[in-house]
């Protein structure tokens, strides 16, 4: 009976974060549709706002809201500096590099977000790898490097990267800011707030920067873009952002942050997948390669950490 009741409890959390994998793999497909069919930091900012509909009113009744009040200064500037990397930024190049490069293969240059955070938390915060996990950095880079390339990554040398890939590569960049300055300021803040604070402040950021770069018509142009576009702006803000949110976070309370990492693992191959099967997207031998060595990298450094 024990075991039972045990195992239980574990299997509901591996679903869960399987289910976490599958929404943010899909979010690739899906922010393909919205930056054909919106305009980038528009859409950006109106899917954060909708976002923070569902993570306020769960932050409320989680009862997360009397212990904001007491943050500091520090806190408080930590928080803004996320929020500008980690939700502004991050989502500005990300709809954006989607308007020039393919869901999947964005996808798979993602792969360098933990391989990029991780040397530079060695070089700031001293932090001890080991050879397996460098081995597996090294692996992820290159992996990368022959998507980036299209199988050619000689060509790096000559700076022949596409302006999507550049974007894509300036997601990595947020991403590392937004995981380096929640680890050097926003120690012990509660994860739920600290999310829907800095989703606060990137969705502000966000439409201040469309009202500026894209005018006037950026958000009434969102406002009439086809059912399509709409379906996969919900299915980002409450799908890919607050439910995949809670099953990750739910996950790592029951298994432990290594075995949720190695179901992010799986995130780009689904992306892959999925934008294949939905956009009709073709994947030709430098993704197979390229996501193959990238993925089997990221395992690799997650199962280093392990050991």
């Amino acid at each position: 009976m024990t075991s039972q009741s045990t195992a239980s409890p574990q299997m509901g959390a591996h679903l869960r974060l399987l289910g976490m994998a599958l929404l943010w793999g899909a979010s690739w497909p899906a922010g393909r549709i919205l930056a054909l069919n919106m305009p980038p930091l528009a859409a950006s900012g109106l899917r954060f706002v909708l976002a923070v509909s569902l993570l306020l009113p769960w932050l409320y009744f989680s009862g997360g809201i009397p212990a904001i009040k007491k943050w500091s200064a520090k806190t408080w500037l930590g928080m803004f500096a996320a929020g500008a990397t980690g939700v502004f930024g991050y989502a500005a190049f990300f709809l954006s590099g989607l308007q020039h490069l393919p869901a999947g293969k964005a996808a798979l240059v993602i792969t360098l977000n933990p391989v990029v955070t991780l040397a530079l938390a060695v070089w700031l915060f001293k932090e001890r790898i080991n050879r397996t996990i460098a081995l597996g950095m090294l692996l992820a880079a290159m992996g990368a490097v022959v998507v980036i390339t299209h199988g050619k990554p000689l060509e790096v040398l000559n700076g022949a990267v596409g302006v999507g890939e550049l974007l894509i590569l300036g997601c990595v960049a947020c991403w590392v800011c937004y995981t380096l300055i929640g680890r050097a300021m926003l120690a012990g803040v509660d994860a739920l707030a600290a999310t829907t604070v800095t989703s606060i402040f990137g969705a502000v950021l966000l439409l201040i920067a469309s009202l500026v770069v894209e005018g006037p018509q950026g958000l009434p142009s969102a406002f009439q873009a086809n059912g399509t576009a709409w379906t996969a702006m919900i299915f980002m803000a409450y799908g890919s952002t607050a439910v995949a949110y809670a099953w990750y976070f739910a996950g790592v309370k029951s298994l432990g942050a290594g075995a949720a990492s190695g179901y992010i693992t799986l995130v780009p191959v689904i992306g892959v997948i999925l934008s294949a099967l939905l956009l009709k997207e073709s994947i030709d031998g430098s993704m197979l390669v390229g996501g193959a060595m990238a993925v089997l990298g990221t395992a690799v450094m997650n199962w280093g950490r392990r050991a």
